[in-house]
């Protein structure tokens, strides 16, 4: 079989562990395709808050909950996948953008932890049941348990709004390195090598 195109480059973009350069595939995946779910999150109670009830937020609306559930998984993974490469993957800078960005990141996972399982608490306080991709993960029961609803009803919404703005952040950070540090540390989220042709002004890393 001839080599693939690239050489070394698509050798290293196609490795599934983290390196000291760049993260493998499983952190890559994992990355995007819980922000692509955190968009639609987003997006749906974004149509809903200006639109009001339509078919189309209707689709977003009962798709909440299940995406919630799957985000929850995934980042649990995304966590213990971080843990499992922790000493292999791209070192942050010791200096105080680093661990400003280090709080920042530590923030955005907790509340990625934090907001669904709130949610999970109203759900198991309401007596309706949860049935995510038909898995039964709560059954319906005839009780109600207001102590767990009371902390969803007044946080979920609320914290929800304050990962959006902390994800703006990380957002506008990685375009800051993108182009105008030049750095290259977004590109070891897309598989590539970082290039520090402004080492002076490189602030935080992109998060596995």
């Amino acid at each position: 079989m001839p080599p693939l195109p690239g050489g070394e480059e698509t050798t290293m973009a196609l490795q599934w562990r983290d390196t000291s350069e760049r993260y493998g595939i499983v952190s890559r995946g994992l990355h995007w395709g819980m922000a692509v779910l955190l968009a639609l999150q987003f997006l749906g109670m974004g149509l809903k808050l200006a639109v009001g009830r339509t078919p189309l937020t209707s689709f977003f609306v009962s798709n909440h909950a299940p995406l919630g559930v799957l985000l929850l998984v995934l980042c649990v993974l995304r966590i213990g996948w971080g843990l499992a490469n922790a000493r292999r993957r791209p070192r942050q800078r010791r200096d105080l953008l680093g661990r400003l960005a280090l709080a920042g990141h530590g923030a955005l996972y907790l509340l990625m932890l934090l907001v669904p399982t709130l949610a999970l608490l109203r759900l198991y306080g309401s007596g309706r049941g949860f049935r995510p991709y038909g898995i039964e993960l709560i059954a319906p029961s005839e009780r109600k348990l207001e102590w767990t609803e009371l902390p969803a009803e007044l946080l979920h919404g609320e914290l929800a709004w304050v990962m959006l703005a902390l994800i703006a952040g990380h957002v506008a950070m990685a375009l800051l390195h993108r182009f105008w540090w030049r750095d290259g540390v977004l590109a070891r989220m897309w598989g590539g090598r970082a290039r520090a042709r402004r080492p002076a002004a490189s602030a935080d890393e992109m998060p596995a």
